[in-house]
């Protein structure tokens, strides 16, 4: 259900007002305030350089939910910007890949763009128009230019429009930003469906930080591309604490480590 816009203060929309994506996993929703947020933005780490594709397919997948299950969004297509250097190292996502997820092939476009800047610019240009469902910014490597003004003149486009975005980034360490969550993405073991079919796409997710909410916690989550929900992939479905030993201002920040379970 849409929630009607708030007045705004100050240029931000009250955190009550905004809109939500129900993921299917109630702790995941919990610690989100209710679901992930449009209008906000949300940065996804890769773990490792091999956890790209992973990473790629988990926005995929939440760009599919979101754009999917929302009746403002209906008709509405995403926007995926990548970095040309993406494209060598990270390969392109396929239409039948997509459509495995549960997309449209058609209501995803993509643009290459040539260097950082203009990537930046394109990112805000696009978050201004509200007839996209979601914008994606793909990047490989530092990127110098997204210092925490940029991040700022993100977040607030994100909200003025009410359009969420995506700061996918391969081989990057986290910096000081006004994302709304930050995440770490790694690949993880599915279940093997009957026939010993290939299992749904199941990924290892890290909520490594969010604003004036829980973080620090893990869930292994497998993509239902029919219903456009995730499910609890994890043997016991207990939500696994990840304990973060920098002071709270830093958490989130500094070289990523694939998340250790331990069985139970």
């Amino acid at each position: 259900m849409r929630i009607a816009p708030a007045p705004l203060r100050n240029g931000f929309a009250p955190d009550h007002a905004v809109r939500r994506w129900v993921s299917g996993i109630g702790s995941l929703d919990a610690a989100l305030g209710g679901g992930l947020a449009f209008g906000r933005v949300h940065e996804v780490y890769a773990g490792e350089a091999d956890d790209a594709a992973a990473a790629s397919g988990f926005v995929a997948a939440l760009v599919t939910g979101m754009s999917g299950g929302d009746a403002g969004n209906a008709g509405k297509a995403a926007l995926w910007l990548r970095s040309r250097r993406c494209i060598g190292h990270s390969g392109v996502l396929q239409a039948n890949g997509w459509a495995e997820l549960g997309g449209a092939p058609g209501a995803c476009l993509f643009g290459v763009v040539s260097d950082h800047l203009a990537l930046l610019r394109a990112g805000v240009d696009a978050l201004r128009c509200n007839a996209l469902s979601a914008v994606i910014v793909e990047s490989r490597g530092r990127m110098a230019e997204l210092d925490l003004t940029a991040s700022r003149r993100f977040a607030l486009a994100a909200e003025h429009s009410g359009v969420p975005l995506f700061l996918l980034r391969m081989d990057a360490e986290p910096v000081a930003s006004a994302a709304q969550t930050r995440w770490q993405v790694a690949a993880a073991p599915s279940r093997a469906l009957a026939g010993q079919a290939p299992g749904l796409a199941t990924f290892d997710v890290n909520l490594l930080r969010q604003r004036s909410g829980p973080s620090g916690l893990g869930w292994r989550l497998e993509w239902n591309g029919e219903q456009r929900t995730f499910r609890d992939a994890s043997a016991s479905g207990a939500v696994v604490s990840v304990p973060v030993r920098r002071p709270a201002a830093d958490a989130g920040t500094g070289a990523l480590r694939p998340i250790v379970r331990r069985a139970a």
